[in-house]
């Protein structure tokens, strides 16, 4: 009887594991998307400026953080089909790097936009 709650423990940790593995690359991505929102605002905004080169840099991150946010969802997809708990680990990582490249992408494009403000 001890071995099969166990058991029992052990499969539960396995399913927690994946579920949590899961639910950081749902986060992730939505992360990332949230973020690609606001590089599209902010590349909008600098284009309002008329500051062609700020506009340019801004629009180039934003198109960053959209990448970022396409690979962001495709890790949380692969992190909930994954067959195994390595392979959900690396997914929900993958997730998660893509969701900070989607951040810092989003960063750029609001500091074009802000040095057109200060211009």
């Amino acid at each position: 009887m001890t071995l099969n709650k166990a058991l029992l423990a052990l499969t539960l940790g396995f399913a927690l594991t994946a579920c949590s593995n899961k639910d950081q690359a749902e986060n992730s991505a939505a992360d990332a998307t949230e973020a690609a929102t606001e590089a599209a605002g902010a590349a909008d905004a600098a284009a309002a400026t008329g500051d062609s080169a700020a506009a340019d840099a801004a629009q180039a991150a934003a198109e960053s953080a959209a990448a970022a946010a396409d690979a962001a969802s495709t890790g949380a997809a692969d992190a909930a089909a994954a067959g195994t708990m390595e392979a959900a680990d690396a997914a929900a990582d993958s997730a998660e790097n893509a969701a900070d490249a989607a951040e810092s992408a989003a960063d750029a494009a609001g500091a074009a936009a802000d040095a057109t403000k200060k211009n």
